[in-house]
Formats: C-alpha cells, sequence, structure tokens
C-alpha cells in the first residue's frame, strides 16, 4: 500500500485536499451553531463530493457537484418523513437502491448521483434523523458543498494541472442484458435480503447491512468481482473492529483526539481507495467507530453488532449475483481484453500515421485509453488471481494474460513516445510491421475497423527513430501472438 507508485503525488495531493475539504465544512458547520448531528452530515457530505465525484474534466466535475442537492435533498426529506413507518421506509429504500444503480449508465456523474441519494438515505438512519432536524440538515449540507467546492475547483484545483484521466464508456446491451439494468436489480435483490436479515441481527443498526451490500455493487460487474470486493470489506471491517477496540473505546469520544484521528481516517480512506479496498475499509471502520464515540453510543457490543451486519450484507451479496441474472467473470473480462486489443491496434495505427508524417495525428489519448482499459481487465481478472483461489492452472493461465497485456501496453507506449519525436522519420520497413501488429490483432479480436497500415510508404533506411519504432512493433507482434495460446484455453471460463 505505502510502496505503491504515486506518479506526481497524486494520491497523496488528492488525500491531503480531502482531509482539507471536509475538516472545512465540518468547521463550518460548528462555527455556523449547528447540531453535533448536522456537522457529521456535513462531514458526510463533503467526503462524498470530493470521493465520488470523477467526470473527467474540471467542468464537469462542478456541474456534478453542483447537482448531488438535486438527487440529494428529496431523499432526506422523503427519508426523515418515513422515520415511523417501517414497511414503506423500507420500500422507497430499495426504490432509491435500484435507481441509483441503473443511474450508473450515464456514466461517472450518474454514479456520484446515485452514491449520493443512497448516502443520504443512509445517513438519516444512522443519525435517526426526524423532519424538524430537516432544516439544519440541509444548511449543513449545503454548507459543506460549499467548502467542498472552494477547497476543490478554487484554492487547490489539482485537476486543472494534471491530465485528465480517461473515462471508458460502460459495456454495452439492451434490455436486461445491459450491465447496469442486471445490477440494478442484483443490488436491489442483496439490498432486500441485507434488510431482512439486518433487521433480525438489530432493530436500531439494520442499515449497516444495506450499506455493505450497496458498496459491494459498486465498481463491480461480474459475479467473481462481486464476491471478491465481499470478502475484501469483510476482511477491511474485521481488522478496523480489531483497531476500534484498541483506540476508539478507550477515547470514549474524547473530542480532540478523535477529531485529530477522525482526520487521519480520512486521509487513509482517500490514499488506500486506489490500490486496497480491504485498506480502505479498515479506515472507514475506524472512522464509524469514533464518530459513535463522539455520538456516545459506542461499546464492544456495538463493533461486533457491525461485522455480524456485514456480514449479512456480503452474503445478500452474494446470494444475488449467484442467483439474479448473474454475469461471469470470462464474460465480462472477455469483453475487456478485446476492447483493450482494439486500443492496442487504435494506437498502433495513429501511430504509424504520425510517423509517416501526418502531423495531425495523436496516439497519446489511445495510449490513455489503452492504460484505462488495462486496469478495468486487471479489475475483472482480479477473481482469478486472488490468492484463495484454488483453480492452479487458470490462476496461471490468467496471469499470463495480464502479464502479456502488459508486455503490450510497455510496448505500445515506447512506439507512442517515439513517434512524438520530431526527428522520427518513416521508411518501408514500418509498413510491413504495422501490418503484422494489424494482422495478430485480428487473429484475436477479428477484423479490425481502422488500418495501421500508412497511407504512403517511403523508402527503406536507416533513421533512429524507424530503428526505434520498428523494435517496438516487433515486440508488440511477439507480446500478440503470444496471447492467441492463453485466450484460446479460455483461462477465465466458468469463473
Amino acid at each position: 500500500m505505502f510502496m505503491a507508485p504515486d506518479p506526481g503525488l497524486l494520491r497523496l495531493r488528492v488525500s491531503l485536499r480531502a482531509v482539507l475539504g471536509i475538516g472545512l465544512a465540518v468547521a463550518a458547520s460548528e462555527l455556523a451553531g449547528l447540531s453535533l448531528t448536522a456537522s457529521v452530515t456535513a462531514g458526510l457530505a463533503a467526503l462524498l463530493a470530493l470521493f465520488t465525484v470523477a467526470d473527467a474534466t474540471v467542468r464537469g466535475q462542478a456541474v456534478t457537484t453542483a447537482l448531488l442537492p438535486v438527487a440529494g435533498f428529496p431523499v432526506l426529506a422523503l427519508a426523515t418523513a418515513l422515520h415511523g413507518t417501517p414497511a414503506l421506509r423500507d420500500a422507497c429504500w430499495l426504490a432509491v437502491v435500484f435507481c441509483g444503480v441503473y443511474a450508473r449508465r450515464w456514466g461517472p456523474r450518474g454514479n456520484a448521483l446515485g452514491i449520493f441519494a443512497f448516502m443520504t438515505f443512509f445517513v438519516t438512519q444512522f443519525l435517526h434523523a426526524v423532519p424538524g432536524q430537516l432544516p439544519e440538515l440541509y444548511g449543513a449540507i449545503a454548507l459543506a458543498l460549499a467548502a467542498a467546492s472552494g477547497v476543490r475547483f478554487g484554492a487547490w484545483c489539482i485537476e486543472r494541472r494534471t491530465p485528465p484521466a480517461a473515462v471508458l464508456p460502460p459495456l454495452d446491451g439492451r434490455g436486461a442484458a445491459r450491465p447496469t439494468t442486471r445490477q440494478a436489480f442484483q443490488a436491489t435483490v442483496a439490498c432486500a435480503f441485507a434488510m431482512t436479515a439486518g433487521q433480525v441481527l438489530s432493530h436500531e443498526r439494520w442499515y449497516w447491512a444495506v450499506g455493505t451490500a450497496w458498496w459491494i455493487f459498486v465498481n463491480t460487474a461480474s459475479r467473481g468481482e462481486t464476491l471478491v470486493r465481499g470478502f475484501r470489506r469483510v476482511v477491511g471491517t474485521v481488522t478496523g473492529i480489531a483497531a476500534g477496540l484498541l483506540v476508539a473505546v478507550p477515547l470514549d469520544g474524547a473530542p480532540a483526539p478523535t477529531a485529530v484521528l477522525v482526520a487521519v481516517c480520512v486521509f487513509g480512506i482517500f490514499y488506500t481507495a486506489p490500490l486496497s479496498y480491504s485498506w480502505m475499509m479498515f479506515f472507514v471502520t475506524v472512522m464509524a467507530g469514533l464518530l459513535y464515540g463522539l455520538l456516545g453510543v459506542l461499546h464492544p457490543g456495538l463493533l461486533a453488532l457491525r461485522f455480524t451486519e456485514t456480514a449479512a450484507g456480503a452474503a445478500g451479496a452474494a446470494l444475488a449475483v449467484a442467483l439474479v441474472l448473474p454475469v461471469t467473470t470470462h464474460a465480462v473480462t472477455d469483453r475487456w481484453v478485446r476492447r483493450a486489443l482494439h486500443a492496442v491496434h487504435g494506437c498502433t495505427a495513429v501511430a504509424a500515421r504520425r510517423l509517416a508524417g501526418d502531423a495531425a495525428a495523436d496516439p497519446a489519448p489511445r495510449a490513455a485509453e489503452l492504460e484505462a482499459l488495462l486496469g478495468r481487465v486487471r479489475l475483472s481478472v482480479a477473481p482469478l488471481v486472488h490468492p484463495l483461489n484454488p483453480l492452479r492452472e487458470r490462476k496461471r493461465r490468467a496471469r499470463q494474460v495480464l502479464a502479456l497485456l502488459d508486455d503490450c501496453a510497455r510496448e505500445t507506449r515506447g512506439l507512442v513516445a517515439v513517434a512524438a519525436d520530431p526527428d522520427a522519420s518513416h521508411d518501408a520497413r514500418l509498413t510491413a510491421a504495422c501490418l503484422r501488429v494489424e494482422t495478430a490483432v485480428e487473429a484475436l479480436v477479428g477484423a479490425v475497423p481502422e488500418r495501421a497500415v500508412p497511407a504512403h510508404a517511403g523508402a527503406p533506411g536507416h533513421h533512429p527513430g524507424a530503428e526505434q519504432a520498428l523494435a517496438h512493433l516487433h515486440a508488440l507482434e511477439r507480446a500478440l501472438t503470444a496471447l492467441a495460446a492463453p485466450l484460446r484455453q479460455s483461462p477465465l471460463a466458468g469463473a
């Protein structure tokens, strides 16, 4: 976790900014004379605004942040109004679950708004909010979003100095075949099971099980991904509970040290989220224990109850992905691998045109898309390469696929770097090498829409740029050819 590369210290800066933004949100609520319940709500709203808003552009992020109250305020009013009618409350929350997951079909903005709506309902259960508290809760959320926006878009706008990450469109499909539609039904069934089991375990803290089931479905697309995420959530919760017994219980809500440790947990959540779901959940669990200490209700039995509720939510997610419109790891990973191979070819085609003299051809965006796709492939293959997977041969082949795709990405990056060199020039050998790369990709995924062969070819030569480009193309061809064997053997089948 701490040795993983952090290019440009981006994770460090984002984590420090989150601590500052959330701290300002809570401070603004306290200075405004709002209650402790409202201050906790403000902190959560600022955390969600900084954590879930992930549009590709700064302007898009600002628009999504401005829309958060549109999604959250009506849900907050509904949740508080239904506080005394459990049956109707539960039905409405499940409707929010379905709509929140279905909204992911509209990309990062739909995902952020869906999460904010769900968590707004969640926080009313966490704090036992009632309609009379609505004005100050609205005020707390407004202050929090203003504080978080002031830090994110004003004082510390990291995104303006950082190239935007490639945003991948979701896998396509129609009706029940659309992944977001399938997942909306799965998440709703999982949350319904978690709601029932959670209420059997506790009439006061049942919502923990629902929150567990919901978050397990965030950023997952297949049965294997969901099961691995559920396992990691349980691991993070167990270790967080152990830390809570050592830290949060002895503090017993002492304001100053609790505030410092909550800030440490916020940093840990943001710093570890891109790397390890287990570590992120560790910090979330410790922070929850500290907040319960502030509210004066923390005791060891409460932490034990959190574990049982988390296990119930994870069990609900496991049953839902196994029984409701299941999607196998093989089906999802195969589609992401094909998209990654198309991106390899597209990047090669644009780089070839650039080397042939087309100044308008820029392979850099294609390379960024390839990196994002490889990240998605790694996520989808994670269940197969997990240490607890007993299928050793399938694990070996999956690792071989990942290694070869990494080789493809490395050689593609090298080719892009050569193409960006103004001294690089084209010769006839590049035409033949690009044609072989195209043939290798077609052998894996079928016909490709864009031809890799440049429109014209020059005479053979020995330009340094051309020699480097040839080396990358030859290595890329070898990696693509080697991929044929493990992909033919379907290393992910049946997962």
